[in-house]
C-alpha cells in the first residue's frame, strides 16, 4: 500500500461545521487534504503550532511524559482509511524492542505528530479520493488577501502564519466556556503579540 508524507499546513474556524475547525494537510506535489477536527484538538494543535506552553500539561503533553517514563516513543502517524468520511487513523509506537499500532482520531494523530516530532503519513488512495489541488502560490496569494493572514515576523526570518488570530480569538472563547482559563490566558497573550506586530 503506497503512502504520502504530508505536514500540517494551516488550521482555521470551519465556517460550514459550527464549533468545528478545520486542518490542511499538505503534500510535497501540491495536493491539500482538509479534515474537520474537533476544538479540544484544534486547541492543541494551535497551541503546539504557535509555540505557546501552559503552566500544567495538556493532554497530549501528559501523554508524552508517561510514554518517556516507559521508554516508549511514537514513530508516526499513519492515516490508512477513510469510509464515509472518517479518517481511519493510527500511530505506531515503539519501546525500542517492538513496535505497536493504536488507533487514534485524526485530530489527536496530528497533535502528537507535533508534540513528538514525528511523520504523518497517508495513505495515496485518500490523496488522490479527497484531496485537493491547490498550488503554494494560489495558497501564497489567498494568504495575502486575507488580512489576518498576514505573515508575521519573527527573528531572523520571516515566518507563515499557521493559525490566523480569528481562529485563536474563536479557541480563546472556547476556552473559556470550557473553564481553561490558564489556555486562554496564554491564547489571549499570543493574540496581542500578534496584534502588536502587525501595528
Amino acid at each position: 500500500m503506497k503512502r504520502k508524507k504530508v505536514k500540517i499546513l494551516g488550521l482555521s474556524y470551519s465556517q460550514s461545521q459550527v464549533g468545528s475547525y478545520v486542518a490542511v494537510l499538505s503534500e510535497k506535489s501540491g495536493r491539500k487534504l482538509p479534515v474537520i477536527i474537533k476544538p479540544a484538538e484544534a486547541q492543541n494543535i494551535a497551541m503546539k503550532l504557535e509555540g505557546l506552553k501552559t503552566a500544567r500539561p495538556m493532554t497530549h503533553d501528559l501523554m508524552k511524559s508517561m510514554s518517556d517514563a516507559f521508554s516508549i516513543d511514537v514513530q508516526e502517524v499513519y492515516v490508512y482509511s477513510l469510509i464515509e468520511g472518517i479518517f481511519y487513523t493510527k500511530i505506531v509506537a515503539s519501546n525500542g524492542i517492538e513496535d505497536i499500532e493504536i488507533e487514534c482520531s485524526i485530530g489527536d494523530g496530528m497533535a502528537l505528530s507535533l508534540v513528538y516530532k514525528c511523520p504523518i503519513w497517508i495513505n495515496s488512495d485518500i490523496i488522490e479520493s479527497a484531496g485537493i489541488n491547490v498550488s503554494d502560490a494560489e495558497i501564497e496569494d489567498a494568504e495575502l488577501e486575507s488580512e489576518d493572514d498576514v505573515d508575521i515576523y519573527a527573528e531572523p526570518a520571516p515566518k507563515k502564519r499557521s493559525v490566523s488570530i480569528e481562529d485563536l480569538e474563536h479557541m480563546m472563547e472556547n476556552a473559556i466556556a470550557n473553564e481553561e482559563y490558564e489556555i486562554a490566558a496564554e491564547i489571549r497573550d499570543r493574540i496581542q503579540t500578534l496584534k502588536d506586530a502587525k501595528g
